[in-house]
């Protein structure tokens, strides 16, 4: 297909350059302004199914930011706060 075009083209190799180049423009601009528009709705692009309902439990807070009460202690953070490479711990041993 690609070769009976190149042949069809007229003008020699310039005339070949430039009419390939105009016909791959005007097949990206109909892509682009019918085919695309017209297919996007038949595309599940936006199709998700988002609900209130978190999973969480105590349900639903109306959108609320719930805030911890009180900072946690040290039995229930497993690392150290106050450096970044603690030195391991002999339990692994």
């Amino acid at each position: 297909m690609y070769a009976w075009i190149w042949r069809k083209l007229p003008f020699g190799l310039v005339g070949k350059l430039i009419g390939s180049l105009l016909l791959t423009v005007a097949t990206v601009a109909l892509l682009w302004f019918v085919v695309f528009p017209w297919a996007e709705p038949l595309l599940p692009f936006f199709d998700s199914q988002i609900t209130d309902d978190s999973g969480v439990p105590g349900g639903d807070n109306g959108g609320q930011l719930i805030v911890p009460s009180g900072s946690p202690t040290e039995e229930d953070i497993p690392y150290s706060t106050e450096t970044n490479n603690a030195p391991p711990s002999t339990r692994d041993r």
